[in-house]
């Protein structure tokens, strides 16, 4: 007997109120699913090239903090 055979005879065996929750689980577990396939994408380096610019002065202590050094 298969795993989807035991689930569905399982599912069967409960009142159709708890029925609706092992489907709302399902569903939870296929946008997990989905959700998850989305966020392994490849990225691809390079595409913020140009975006970000490091001022001259990046390493220059700020003003703010003059008195403290």
């Amino acid at each position: 007997m298969s795993v989807t055979e035991i689930i569905s005879r399982q599912v069967q065996l409960l009142p159709k109120s708890m029925q609706g929750e092992v489907l709302d689980f399902i569903e939870f577990l296929l946008n997990k699913k989905k959700r998850a396939t989305t966020l392994r994408t490849k990225r691809k380096p390079g595409l913020a090239k140009g975006l970000v610019e490091m001022r001259k002065d990046f390493d220059e202590p700020l003003d703010d903090f003059k008195e403290y050094m």
